[in-house]
């Protein structure tokens, strides 16, 4: 590759990236949830303002914890849970408990909110909050 190649290359993919309106180094999104940690605060529903922590085991499994109210100190391994890349800033986050309780929750990556649903066989309830990515 000549100088003058490369140097319209380099250029043009400059003016790619500015004309799609995302500077190169915001379009670096997380490409898995596995492995993470996260941990999330919802304003509303039977937790709200106790914070859990999440995390999303590579083999599928999930641990949750409660770090504070009154639910500190619990915690479990569930079975399996799912996440789903919407786009480069929002991930949906699923698990059914062994207890039977569901929780759904759109993770936006850019402003940490949170929004979601919790249910079992008897209630359901709309959530909203923020998160944080641990690790």
């Amino acid at each position: 590759m000549t100088m003058r190649t490369w140097l319209a290359a380099t250029v043009l993919a400059g003016a790619f990236a500015q004309a799609s309106g995302t500077p190169v180094q915001e379009r670096r999104a997380m490409t898995s949830l596995s492995g993470k940690t996260i941990r999330w605060t919802f304003v509303d529903g039977p937790t709200a303002g106790t914070t859990f922590e999440h995390v999303l085991n590579p083999d599928g499994s999930i641990v949750w914890r409660a770090l504070d109210g009154p639910y500190k100190g619990a915690s479990r391994q569930e079975k399996l849970y799912g996440a789903v890349r919407v786009n480069d800033q929002t991930w949906a986050v699923s698990y059914l408990a062994e207890s039977g309780h569901t929780l759904t929750v759109v993770l936006d990556l850019g402003t940490h909110k949170a929004t979601g649903f919790a249910s079992d066989d008897k209630t359901w309830h709309q959530l909203s909050g923020t998160f944080d990515v641990v690790n």
